[in-house]
């Protein structure tokens, strides 16, 4: 087994594609297709399952990347350090839910960077498309919530795709929505008050499931319902229409309009805002200074943050 090898399956694994990653490479397409065919043989396992609309990792593949990527993390720590004295290109991405505080640590992240190249990306997306980003490497960590209503769904998911749940706090639901609506001066909000205004929710594509909501209580029938795909279109529909959201309650003072609000929500519910990760894989240098700001970034706003420990 060569280091060259896994980088290969890695650029394959983040693409989908033997053809797109060997341009990457600048390799011809059957070379690299061998390359993969000697790993495979060597490690007596199938990595690379393909079809005619490219290539996945097999599950003993995902495992086995879990591994590789862990032996490519220090070989580019080791050349960092002694190789050269010039910085490599900072590589970090990040799958979530539609949440303000995820995206002010991610500009937090990028102010700290010590360095003039770097490649980040933040994809807000479907719960389903984090799963996918995870497992194919195309992002390090997804970030979402789980409560009583989608946990068992979502825990068994988990397991299919071989990925570990770290909770970062606990949140009581909130109501989203502008300063000038009709309820914004109440210490709460019930859901019977909500039942005239438009109901906003993130549409989850193909994948639509009570489970894969970004939002708690999905399954309740709503006169309207408005289904979004951003954040910005949220936030304009609300001041608009006077439309709603629920949600965890941290709206970002320093990038989010002042326009809109946060009230409690009266139910017995809470949401366990967190971050996934492939099993058995720990997070890059840069993967671990974004948790450390994200974790404070959620304390400025009084939420207690839940440690968790490798026991």
């Amino acid at each position: 087994m060569r280091i060259q090898q896994l980088q290969y399956l890695e650029k394959i694994a983040e693409k989908g594609s033997i053809n797109e990653a060997a341009k990457e490479l600048y390799l011809s397409q059957p070379s690299l297709s061998n390359a993969v065919k000697e790993l495979e043989h060597e490690m007596g396992v199938q990595l690379l399952l393909r079809t005619k609309s490219g290539v996945t990792l097999t599950h003993d593949g995902r495992e086995f990347m879990i591994y590789a990527r862990q032996v490519l993390d220090q070989i580019q720590l080791l050349e960092e350090r002694y190789k050269s004295n010039t910085k490599r290109k900072e590589h970090f991405f990040i799958s979530a839910q539609h949440y303000a505080f995820v995206v002010h640590a991610f500009v937090e992240l990028i102010k700290s960077v010590d360095t003039d190249e770097y490649q980040f990306g933040l994809r807000e997306t479907e719960t389903q498309n984090i799963f996918e980003d995870l497992a194919t490497f195309k992002s390090e960590l997804g970030i979402l919530y789980l409560n009583n209503f989608n946990r068992q769904v979502m825990e068994k998911l988990f397991k299919e795709y071989k990925l570990t749940f770290y909770p970062l706090f606990e949140a009581e639901p909130h109501v989203f929505l502008c300063r000038e609506h009709p309820l914004a001066n109440q210490e709460k909000i019930t859901l019977e008050e909500l039942e005239d205004f438009p109901y906003l929710c993130y549409d989850q594509g193909e994948d639509n499931s009570f489970y894969f909501s970004e939002e708690i209580l999905s399954t309740l029938d709503r006169k309207m319902t408005i289904k979004v795909s951003d954040r910005a279109t949220i936030f304009n529909l609300m001041v608009g229409l006077n439309g709603y959201t629920i949600s965890s309650g941290i709206l970002s003072r320093e990038l989010n309009d002042d326009k809109i609000i946060a009230v409690p929500l009266d139910v017995e519910d809470t949401m366990t805002m967190g971050y996934l990760m492939p099993h058995m894989l720990e997070p890059s240098p840069i993967a671990k200074k974004y948790l450390k700001l994200l974790k404070e970034h959620i304390r400025n706003y009084g939420f207690e943050v839940i440690e968790w420990k490798k026991k």
